[in-house]
């Protein structure tokens, strides 16, 4: 799992099948510190998260069975919104 920041939308009137239903959202991965990491990706979102949104995403090949009995063609997935986050940093955890 990772964290993101959804930034925007994928709208696609002619995609797979499977697909249908699906928002596709655009996520710029972030640290801890919810400083931008990496390039951006598209995730497929079931949970209704929105743009400004700060969500965990799962990639790779479990991420198309967020539907049970039917994979789906997608490598990353939104599982979740946070709602906050607490890191503890340094020896005297400040």
């Amino acid at each position: 799992m990772q964290m993101g920041r959804v930034i925007g939308s994928v709208w696609a009137t002619r995609k797979e099948e499977g697909l249908n239903g699906l928002k596709l959202l655009i996520i710029q991965p972030i640290d801890s510190n919810q400083q931008p990491i990496r390039t951006e990706m598209v995730a497929a979102d079931r949970i209704g998260a929105g743009i400004g949104d700060d969500v965990l995403i799962t990639s790779g090949g479990s991420s198309r069975y967020i539907m049970k009995d039917n994979p789906l063609p997608i490598d990353a997935v939104v599982i979740g919104i946070i709602d906050s986050t607490e890191v503890m940093r340094g020896e005297d955890n400040e």
